[in-house]
């Protein structure tokens, strides 16, 4: 089947946007030109060099990338700023490339009155995997920033609940989309067995849960000796 130019464009993006460019860091890819996205020169100058780089991938998709210290100050303006209004956060979450380079912060943001969106990320370093909180920002933020914290490890400042939220409070083995975490976990399946066996119910569900596990049991035992009754 023959493939359109388009698409044989889009697959080169793919391939070259997280290769490792000099220094170590997942390289950006080519530079696009400003005016190619509305809200990309608005950003550079309102925030000059904390604007790092703009690229183009998969066609169509506009990604920029800032300086971390600069991530709330300007996902605030880009949701107040009368002329931009990206009033839909749709996805907060992270990649780690491997190889000692840092992780790099991911907000999927979408602008439901101007019908566009834009990729924003930011790189985290390894030895300090802090950043601000956007849930003051953004609502969705709250629990996208608790499950990028449970699978990446990145603590979100001032989160008002930042807590796992995928794995469970307990859960010891670190952080399961980290590149440095084995397939199998940290530990071998007869310790993962004995843990889970020597965990309270109480670490898993919640009293209004545990409620309905204690009336099933009682169910059951008022069944059973209703049968062994004579």
């Amino acid at each position: 089947m023959s493939r359109n130019k388009g698409f044989e464009d889009a697959l080169r993006d793919l391939d070259t946007a997280g290769r490792a460019g000099e220094g170590g860091e997942t390289g950006p890819g080519v530079e696009a030109e400003a005016a190619s996205h509305p809200t990309v020169p608005e950003l550079r100058a309102k925030f000059g060099p904390a604007i790092l780089h703009h690229s183009v991938v998969a066609g169509d998709e506009h990604v920029i990338r800032v300086a971390l210290e600069n991530a709330y100050e300007i996902l605030a303006w880009l949701r107040d700023d009368a002329a931009q209004r990206y009033d839909y956060l749709k996805d907060v979450t992270a990649i780690d490339w491997g190889g000692g380079r840092p992780l790099e912060l991911v907000y999927e943001l979408w602008s439901i009155p101007n019908a566009r969106g834009l990729r924003m990320k930011a790189a985290v370093p390894l030895d300090s995997l802090y950043a601000d909180s956007v849930a003051s920002l953004y609502a969705t933020a709250d629990w996208l920033e608790r499950e990028t914290y449970d699978m990446f490890g990145i603590v979100f400042r001032d989160h008002p609940d930042l807590r796992r939220i995928l794995m469970a409070d307990n859960y010891a083995e670190g952080y399961p989309l980290r590149k440095d975490f084995p397939l199998r976990g940290r530990f071998t399946r007869a310790e993962q067995t004995r843990r889970s066996l020597d965990f309270d119910l109480a670490d898993y569900y919640n009293e209004q849960e545990l409620s309905v596990i204690d009336d099933v049991a009682r169910h059951h035992d008022a069944q059973r000796q209703a049968e062994s009754a004579p």
